[in-house]
């Protein structure tokens, strides 16, 4: 597979080495998939373009640009797209650290390339096949973040690996994650929490079959009240994998799949007993 997108934003991202900068969605249906996650999220949509001309819709939560959406083209599935949320990587610089992924068992799906007034970035996938870009964007400083847990940021990144101790060895040494702590989930193996210098920004763990069928990560949306999110999730035709189910906070996580196919999450709060 190989694609040429990247995240079309009216403000260049850039953040310094291990943030998750952007995050995307892949689908067969732009305009389905704008309804549906309108409805789920409450982001607002808005329209955008790459110099190329690719349509592009952001997401935005307030007037903060969330996450983007595109439409995968005939041309990119015969490549091997499918519907899927990805997530942008920020690197220091995009073709040096390619090369360490490369060197460290990972692969590019093509080379780096720029887009003029955005910044430069590279489709890559991890050693056990789960995919994410590298990307560093053309300002020298981020833009101001939402507070953590604003109904419409991204709150989680989780990876689902093959074999987990085998992904943090690769991930931490590329990004410089930190450990922050175990939790041990039984016949299921450990959970590992990681940070980049800050607060905690995400897991990872072995992948249970039964919830993925390849290595991959995982994206959580927050959201408010979570069994009224699961409402909507019903009402759009989505399909619940998993929850909801309780996690330290207290917060509840549920787990999906949207109509084209594409798994996300949502995590948020329980403002009813049930």
């Amino acid at each position: 597979m190989s694609t040429t997108t990247a995240p079309i934003t009216s403000t260049p991202m850039q953040a310094k080495t291990g943030d998750f900068v952007w995050h995307e969605l892949r689908t067969t249906d732009a305009q389905g998939a704008e309804d549906f996650y309108t409805h789920i999220v409450g982001w607002r949509a808005k329209g955008s373009g790459d110099p190329g001309g690719m349509p592009y819709t952001l997401l935005c939560t307030g007037d903060r640009e969330a996450v983007g959406l595109m439409e995968i083209t005939p041309a990119l599935s015969a490549g091997g797209m499918k519907p899927e949320w990805v997530g942008f990587v920020g690197v220091d610089n995009v073709d040096a650290c390619a090369d360490r992924l490369e060197q460290a068992g990972g692969k590019m799906h093509c080379t780096p390339m720029d887009i003029p007034g955005v910044g430069r970035f590279v489709p890559v996938k991890d050693p056990q096949g789960a995919d994410f870009l590298l990307f560093k964007g053309s300002l020298d400083a981020a833009p101001h973040r939402p507070p953590e847990g604003t109904p419409g940021t991204v709150g989680w990144n989780e990876l689902s690996a093959n074999d987990g101790e085998e992904a943090w060895s690769f991930y931490s040494a590329l990004f410089g994650w930190k450990e922050d702590r175990i939790m041990d989930m039984g016949p299921m193996g450990v959970y590992r929490i990681f940070s980049n210098g800050g607060n905690s920004i995400g897991g990872m763990m072995t992948r249970d079959p039964s919830q993925s069928s390849k290595p991959m990560w995982l994206y959580y949306f927050n959201v408010g009240d979570i069994d009224a999110a699961v409402a909507r999730i019903g009402e759009k035709q989505g399909v619940i994998l998993m929850g909801p189910h309780e996690v330290p906070g207290p917060m509840w996580i549920v787990v999906g799949t949207d109509p084209q196919g594409a798994m996300f999450a949502l995590v948020g709060t329980r403002e009813t007993s049930k």
